[in-house]
């Protein structure tokens, strides 16, 4: 199985959030995750629109996890090298 960190909808029309979860690589956008890692608000405000779990990242990417392009972007907003 190949995991994956990315995102995962939620949210109502015209009001989405997104958790940031690991999930197998060929699995649907709403299907079940392996874990949730933190979530994405790109309607709040600036200090509340990203949170997630550092160490919970790196440890899935030093196990082979592979990251979403908009993943990736919403990381090096935060400082997180991969």
């Amino acid at each position: 199985m190949s995991a994956r960190i990315r995102l995962k909808k939620f949210g109502t029309k015209k009001r989405p959030y997104y958790r940031i979860v690991v999930m197998d690589k060929r699995a649907a956008r709403d299907s079940k995750t392996i874990e949730e890692l933190g979530y994405y608000h790109p309607i709040e405000a600036e200090d509340k629109q990203i949170l997630f779990d550092a160490d919970k990242v790196k440890a899935w990417l030093q196990n082979g996890a592979t990251v979403s392009d908009t993943v990736r972007r919403i990381l090096n907003k935060k400082n997180i090298s991969l």
